[in-house]
């Protein structure tokens, strides 16, 4: 017996039993749809991420006080740390400097209220971060210089005080009960939680660490570098790496200051992602392990109902190997059917749920890639065909005269 001949012996057995073959191919159907969904959804959540890190810019160093934990008393990153970064001399990759302090704050405005974070920031923090403006004006050097109560806000953090993003300008809003008058309002980035962009409140550097922050003038909480070039990222690194051990005069491999590349937070993010992603997705497969035992199991039944047939047939010269080809082909192609419609499944799956993050605010769009689509088909037929070797192998060791016999 050829393969051809038993895909249609299989193909009619299984039509013979079209409710028992359903409910069998139902196990699978359900196990490869939860798969290709939490493949999907996954692989959306990571390009959401990794999309609003490379955003901000590609060529990005971000420089935060603090080494290894053995370091005791590591120097404080100050403006003058920024300054020397601009030394065309010391670092000629770099093109751009931005220290920023940053401070949890109560923002209000009539009777509405919100806590977000302040970011005192210097002119040269637009370019750096390329922030985009819905309406008004950035923070400039006269705001610095004066040391003014001026304030640019993210979108989310304008509609939770004021119900909208625009026509706001102007408005003033008290921040830690201070008066701050509104001059700009953020494009909206995207982002959610605790990293959300869109909720941020920007303010003169001067006036942060004057009034809100209180401290000495010159102490910042990180310092945001931009290279001439993506090219020249891991050139800056070193540059301000060794600006910062002159300064700090910290020996190599003792640094008391850490230095960040946009790719550093790619690569952890698609990491982190990765991981939640095969997670899910195996916690999905075991119900593949459920469908493949009720195949199994109905293999076994279909084994015993057809005893008869089976030594019919190998009383007219049918070989073990023809039975075996004959109940392996039902069970891989009631996996296959099963792994096929399970496909459509999760697609429409994660399709509703990039349809509830958009009606939630959330960056999502789930991708479900080819190398997906092959691995669920690949591992549902092979499914079908492990758990089918037994029944097979249990009908082609049947004894003709017993099968005969069998009533």
């Amino acid at each position: 017996m050829d393969l051809g001949q038993s895909l249609i012996e299989a193909l009619d057995s299984l039509w013979n039993n079209k409710l028992r073959s359903s409910l069998t191919a139902l196990g699978i159907l359900i196990g490869v749809g939860a798969v290709i969904a939490m493949l999907g959804i996954g692989q959306g959540a990571q390009n959401s991420i990794t999309g609003s890190i490379t955003g901000i810019g590609t060529n990005l160093l971000f420089v935060l006080p603090g080494g290894d934990s053995d370091i005791r008393n590591p120097e404080p990153l100050t403006l003058e740390d920024a300054e020397a970064m601009m030394d065309p001399f010391a670092a000629p990759s770099v093109s751009l400097v931005a220290p920023i302090v940053t401070r949890g704050v109560e923002v209000n405005y009539a009777a509405e209220s919100t806590t977000t974070s302040a970011s005192g920031v210097t002119p040269d923090y637009q370019a750096v971060r390329n922030e985009g403006l819905l309406e008004g004006e950035f923070i400039n050097e006269e705001h610095m210089f004066g040391l003014a109560s001026v304030a640019v806000l993210g979108p989310d953090t304008a509609e939770t005080l004021f119900g909208h993003a625009d026509g706001i300008i102007g408005e003033t809003v008290r921040i830690n009960g201070q008066p701050f008058r509104v001059i700009g309002v953020k494009e909206p980035r995207g982002g959610s939680g605790f990293s959300n962009p869109d909720d941020e409140i920007l303010i003169p550097l001067t006036t942060a660490t004057a009034r809100i922050v209180r401290r000495s003038q010159n102490r910042v909480d990180a310092i945001l570098v931009q290279a001439v070039s993506a090219d020249s990222v891991s050139r800056a690194n070193d540059e301000v790496t060794a600006i910062l051990r002159t300064r700090h005069r910290t020996p190599i491999g003792q640094d008391d200051f850490t230095v960040f590349t946009q790719q550093d937070f790619v690569e952890t993010a698609q990491t982190i992602t990765n991981v939640l992603t095969i997670f899910l997705g195996g916690i999905a497969a075991i119900s593949l392990l459920v469908g493949g035992i009720g195949i199994m199991n109905i293999m076994l039944v279909s084994v015993t109902e057809r005893t008869r047939e089976i030594g019919l047939r190998k009383a007219v010269g049918a070989r073990k190997r023809d039975i075996m080809l004959q109940f392996l082909t039902e069970s891989a192609l009631l996996s296959l059917i099963g792994g096929v419609a399970g496909i459509i499944l999760g697609w429409g799956l994660s399709q509703v749920v990039g349809i509830i993050a958009a009606a939630n605010n959330a960056d999502i769009v789930p991708a479900i890639g080819l190398d997906a689509v092959l691995l669920a088909t690949l591992f549902s037929t092979a499914v079908g065909l492990f758990f089918g070797i037994y029944p097979a192998k249990r009908a082609a060791d049947l004894e003709p005269v017993e099968a005969l016999r069998y009533e």
